[in-house]
């Protein structure tokens, strides 16, 4: 019986450890995809305890929280941080099963070497403990990124952002990752959004343009495409609950636009002729600029009307959607292939249905000199757990080169997340050792370890910033 956590942890055979233990366990971590806030790096404040570090923001726990009947004063509401703390510590032995539970207790490991159990019974122990060295030097965003040995983190910005935090973190010497901004025009595309005229009042300041018609609004987001590649800017992303596409002309456009402006109701024909024209103009500017193109595609968020009202979007009530995806993804990267305007693409699917659909997608297009110019993305939120990972990765090699992966992302809001890429490593270790005990892989330990080197990190280095 092996031990919980142990070294050998999802190593299921001497290939698999020996893989993690030359070439993946202390390999940098390249985090393309993120929502860590550049702000609160550059800060670099200590927390005030484990459950600020831990649970704010975290919509993961909150989600399983609420699932074990927690009620939400413990979860977004008034109640104390050390009742939060306890309320979470009550769901986690619940937890078996689920990614939450490893990524707990490996992350307890990690940062503040602990390897009890978290329950209710322990709770306080573990409260006192980590408080207690959070409140010491090394505690702190800063060095928990030097710890995960992060070298670059792409955040996920809105193009009114006047990206000061990245330009201070740019200029400070004394930090070695690299903290990248990453366009994501959720503003400029949701136009049915009560938000979409205040967004444009944000668009027109930041950019010096006045911001009243169409064209205005297509320049403001070249100017702010512009702005973003002096700052270091390598990659947009982009929230498509419906990968839905239509040829569309400007004027097409541009009357929908102007039907919003005026107040009229949008139709569901008018927002798919809107979406089309401007995501494929962005599609252009990105090319133009060499950046990479993120679509995460299929969820469909903000379920529960009553708790959106009451304490906001994006806090937990997501899920998956079964909508089709292949035919309009086909339309769309073949109309910015038509001319010549496709950018390099990562293709990220909510529904695991959608494996295979996106894997030979992405063998569809292609350029000479770019390895993998379209990939297929790790498995993302509700499938980055072992089953989804190992079903991600075996799909990407039956009908790709798994060699030439990206690897993975942490997608989260906290700074001691990276745990998943380790966790990640793991599996993927784990599946190139089977292969070779089974005799479907060689076994030739200096090629295996390259091509974990490669997912692990040199990858997506090179994907995301060689030009």
């Amino acid at each position: 019986m092996k031990k919980f956590l142990g070294d050998h942890f999802l190593l299921s055979n001497e290939t698999a450890v020996h893989l993690y233990e030359k070439a993946a366990k202390d390999t940098p971590i390249f985090d393309f995809h993120c929502h860590l806030s550049p702000k609160e790096v550059w800060e670099n404040k200590p927390f005030e305890n484990i459950t600020q570090l831990w649970l704010a923001g975290d919509h993961y726990k909150w989600r399983l929280m609420r699932m074990h009947g927690v009620s939400e004063s413990l979860i977004t509401g008034e109640a104390s941080d050390w009742e939060k703390f306890q309320a979470w510590a009550k769901t986690v032995p619940h937890l078996i099963g689920n990614p939450l539970f490893h990524w707990t207790h490996m992350e307890l490991k990690k940062y503040f070497g602990i390897e009890k159990l978290l329950t209710p019974e322990t709770a306080k122990e573990i409260w006192d403990e980590c408080n207690e060295k959070l409140e010491s030097p090394g505690y702190d965003p800063r060095s928990f990124i030097e710890k995960s040995n992060v070298l670059f983190i792409g955040t996920t910005d809105d193009p009114a952002s006047d990206l000061r935090y990245h330009k201070l973190l740019k200029e400070d010497d004394s930090f070695k990752a690299t903290i990248a901004p990453t366009f994501r025009p959720d503003g400029a595309l949701f136009i049915e959004r009560p938000a979409f005229t205040d967004w444009l009042g944000k668009l027109a300041s930041v950019s010096g343009l006045n911001v009243e018609s169409f064209n205005d609004l297509l320049a403001g987001l070249q100017n702010r495409v512009d702005f973003f590649n002096e700052n270091g800017g390598r990659a947009s992303d982009h929230d498509i609950p419906k990968m839905v596409y239509k040829e569309t002309t400007k004027d097409e456009a541009e009357a929908v636009f102007n039907k919003r402006i005026s107040g009229e109701e949008l139709t569901s024909e008018d927002l798919l002729a809107y979406r089309s024209f401007v995501l494929k103009e962005l599609g252009k500017m990105y090319a133009e600029k060499e950046w990479v193109m993120q679509l995460h595609m299929g969820a469909i968020r903000n379920n529960n009307t009553a708790m959106k009202e009451k304490i906001g979007s994006d806090t937990g009530f997501d899920s998956i959607g079964d909508g089709d995806v292949a035919e309009g993804l086909s339309h769309f990267l073949d109309a910015l292939e038509q001319e010549s305007a496709l950018p390099r693409t990562v293709l990220f699917n909510l529904n695991r249905k959608d494996n295979d659909v996106l894997a030979t997608m992405m063998g569809n297009f292609f350029e000479e000199g770019i390895r993998g110019k379209v990939q297929l993305g790790s498995a993302w939120w509700f499938n980055d757990h072992i089953d989804g990972m190992e079903q991600q990765m075996k799909t990407f090699a039956s009908v790709g080169l798994l060699g030439h992966f990206i690897g993975m992302l942490t997608d989260s809001r906290s700074f001691i997340s990276y745990t998943r890429h380790d966790y990640f490593r793991r599996i993927l270790c784990n599946i190139l050792g089977e292969w070779v005990e089974q005799g479907k892989a060689p076994n030739s330990s200096a090629f295996l370890e390259q091509m974990v080197r490669n997912i692990g990190y040199d990858n997506a280095k090179s994907y995301f910033l060689e030009r």
